[in-house]
């Protein structure tokens, strides 16, 4: 077996790895890098169309944004996921192709007057759309074959990791001839334990080899804090205020938390004084996600949110609750005087919607701004939480007089001690541990730990490629080591996206080729022809 570490290697975003076993060529995950870049990704070491097959831990963007990229580029294969993260990546590749789309013509724009080069989209909402034709459902806790053939065989299985809806951890049971059955597993996202709504982590059972995520590997999450107490607290002090609570939090997900905690704190009437208090869900993605999250409860939800389902309540409904779906069902929602709360994307502050809640609700002493998240430096959301006495909003300076709030605690990522709870159930040791999505230093502490603990176990680089088998793991290319350090947005364009995608396509004409060889000479020479037209035409 070789394993190819593509993306998410000493870094968090980007996920993407590369598995050659038993004659088959695949992919795990194929994320998009957001935020801030440390080492460079590596490219796929083939062209799109000349893979086999995708499977897909969980929905986030950082693990399947590229996905449409690898439709548009030639890939016509399937991709294995579960139930709820096919139905997540609908919603979530289109907007995050509308994003791209955007930027693009934004750029196209500038370009038209400066005489710069016209750019194009990685994938465009068309791309998108189409790949989803690809997906392939999967249950939970089922071997399902993946190839069986004369090479050898892969099954595959996907076990809930409790991160978001839907997601897994993945293993493969690879069988190639004369050798005996052995088991790679990747993790995806290790989720938090005692999350809202969904299931805690759950582990495979057994791991020859691990690919392991390691995002908090270095740090506690500390005691599990009361989160309705201290939302509470945050409504019940701005409402006496008469101000209203705005919530930037990501759309799939954390918002769907947030409508469990209000739900609660409606039915037990902690918060007093203020009636009916209104709850605004300003994003249509997170209506859309939402509505996903309400689908998906048999499979995905815990034991006390079925219970709730069971016993003919909604978890994520209460009285009080407003969708707005459309811009102006947006706007109106600040001209309302009555203490609310206003949950609007994107998480960071640093697009969408809640830029606007911001400019009319930051300058007003009576108002609070939650934080429920990570906020990444050079973003808004960072530099509020960080003490910004003002900001910019749409090119005009606004007073930062609200009172500026964190909720402590939340996180859909497993802490070091949940880490190392989930590593330990497995039944024994695996003989071989990588350690991936984790910054660098983080990255290298955990696999330092594991090697104190009596693992073997490495941090690779994107572009490094290693050699399993037999129980054993030999590293054959070091891979990226240099640091770049640079920061990348969700809205990545690129000036040369139409000849990567013209070198990909010429490399899948390869591959259809050798695919032919054998067949009619008459079929073969119609072939020929063809492309020998495309050549005289292009030809310069």
């Amino acid at each position: 077996m070789k394993l190819t570490f593509l993306g998410a290697d000493r870094e968090v975003t980007g996920s993407c790895t590369q598995l050659e076993a038993a004659g088959h060529r695949i992919l795990i995950d194929c994320g998009m890098e957001q935020g801030r870049d440390v080492y460079e990704n590596a490219d796929l070491p083939y062209a799109p169309g000349t893979y086999e097959a995708l499977l897909l831990t969980h929905a986030h963007i950082d693990h399947s944004g590229r996905i449409p990229y690898l439709y548009k580029n030639g890939y016509r294969g399937p991709i294995y996921t579960t139930d709820a993260t096919r139905d997540l990546c609908a919603i979530m590749l289109e907007d995050s192709a509308h994003i791209q789309e955007q930027e693009a013509e934004w750029k196209n724009r500038k370009a038209m007057r400066s005489g710069a080069e016209m750019v194009e989209p990685d994938y465009t909402v068309e791309d998108a759309e189409k790949v989803m034709q690809q997906f392939v459902p999967c249950p939970y806790e089922t071997w399902q074959n993946l190839f069986d053939g004369p090479t050898g065989k892969i099954e595959m299985r996907f076990t809930d990791v409790g991160h978001l809806l839907g997601s897994a951890s993945i293993s493969l049971r690879i069988t190639e001839p004369g050798k005996q059955p052995e088991i790679i597993v990747f993790s995806g996202d290790i989720g938090n334990t005692h999350q809202p709504l969904i299931k805690d982590p759950a582990n495979p059972g057994h791991a020859d080899y691990l690919i392991m995520e390691s995002t908090y590997g270095d740090r506690s999450h500390g005691p599990k804090p009361d989160y309705l107490g201290e939302l509470t607290d945050v409504l019940q002090s701005t409402f006496d205020k008469g101000g209203n609570v705005v919530i930037p939090s990501f759309a799939v997900g954390r918002t769907q938390e947030l409508l469990y905690f209000l739900r609660q704190i409606k039915a037990e009437g902690r918060v007093t004084g203020h009636g009916n208090f209104p709850v605004y869900v300003d994003s249509p993605l997170a209506s859309k996600s939402t509505t996903i999250f309400r689908e998906n409860f048999s499979e995905c939800y815990d034991e006390e949110a079925l219970a709730l389902v069971q016993a003919g309540r909604n978890p994520l409904q209460f009285p009080g609750l407003h969708i707005s779906e459309t811009k102006e069902e947006s706007m109106a929602i600040n001209g309302d005087p009555v203490p609310k709360v206003i949950i609007s994307a994107a998480g960071m502050c640093d697009a969408g919607r809640i830029r606007h809640h911001l400019k009319y609700n930051l300058w007003r002493p009576e108002c609070t701004v939650l934080f429920v998240g990570y906020q990444s430096p050079g973003t808004l959301g960072n530099a509020l939480v960080n003490g910004a006495q003002e900001v910019k909003l749409f090119g005009e300076p606004v007073q930062v007089k609200a009172s500026i709030r964190q909720l402590s605690g939340l996180s859909g990522h497993a802490d070091k001690d949940g880490l190392a709870a989930w590593l330990h159930a497995f039944d024994e040791k695996p003989k071989f541990v990588f350690v991936n999505h984790g910054e660098d230093a983080v990255a290298a502490h955990w696999a330092e730990k594991l090697r104190a603990e009596g693992y073997e176990a490495d941090a690779p680089y994107n572009g490094a490629v290693w050699i399993v088998s037999d129980g054993r793991a030999a590293c054959a290319e070091t891979g990226n080591t240099q640091k770049i350090v640079k920061t990348r947005t969700e809205a990545n364009v690129r000036t040369s996206a139409a000849y990567d995608r013209l070198v990909n396509m010429g490399q899948r004409l390869m591959e259809v080729i050798r695919h032919n060889q054998g067949g009619a000479n008459k079929d073969l020479a119609k072939f020929a022809s063809q492309i020998a037209s495309l050549c005289d035409k292009w030809d310069r």
